[in-house]
């Protein structure tokens, strides 16, 4: 068996990782407001916003992780189909 498949399994896993984790990011980011909270009536709102901004600062690095890896992936799949392109002109 050669690598080629293996690879589009490997980088098919790690795209859908990547959607579920921006679908995540998505659902999160909807009910997050831009709103600056001046007075101590409006605490609860700003708690629920940090919170909100808690949770994204946690799957920020696996998000930025998963665009490297999908990316890397991609370039090495794109290298071997290039390399034997070149190998069949040759």
């Amino acid at each position: 068996m050669t690598v080629l498949p293996i690879l589009w399994i490997v980088w098919g896993v790690v795209a859908a990782i990547l959607l579920i984790l921006l679908g995540y990011r998505g659902t999160l980011t909807r009910y997050e407001e831009d709103q600056i909270f001046l007075d101590q009536t409006a605490s609860i709102e700003a708690r629920e916003q940090g919170d909100i901004q808690k949770k994204l600062g946690k799957i920020r690095p696996y998000l930025m992780v998963t665009f490297w890896v999908i990316g890397t992936l991609t370039v090495v799949i794109l290298g071997l189909y290039i390399e034997d392109a070149i190998h069949h002109l040759m």
